[in-house]
């Protein structure tokens, strides 16, 4: 008879689905302080801030993240992602 480590096998049973990535309009705007302001038009209330684009861009993710948490932790409805792409152009 082959013995076989539990540890082993407990490892399978703890494999989580990973999550999957939504994609939201974040508009920014720099107020009158210099100060950006990072808001989601399809999230209501989920606005951030930062002395820069880049630290308001991240830490606007965090404010998105914890939004859609309470929306699960509430069983209230995930607005659907973005479907659209951004194209530059020289003009």
């Amino acid at each position: 008879m082959i013995q076989t480590d539990p540890t082993k096998e407990l490892k399978y049973l703890n494999v989580q689905k990973s999550p999957m990535k939504r994609y939201y309009r974040v508009s920014i705007e720099q107020d009158e302080d210099g100060a950006f302001i990072a808001s989601v038009p399809d999230l209501p209330g989920c606005v951030s801030d930062g002395k820069s684009r880049k630290e308001a861009l991240k830490n606007v993710k965090d404010a998105i993240t914890g939004y859609l948490a309470s929306l699960k932790k509430h069983k209230e409805p995930i607005p659907p992602s973005i479907k659209e792409e951004v194209v530059a152009v020289n003009a």
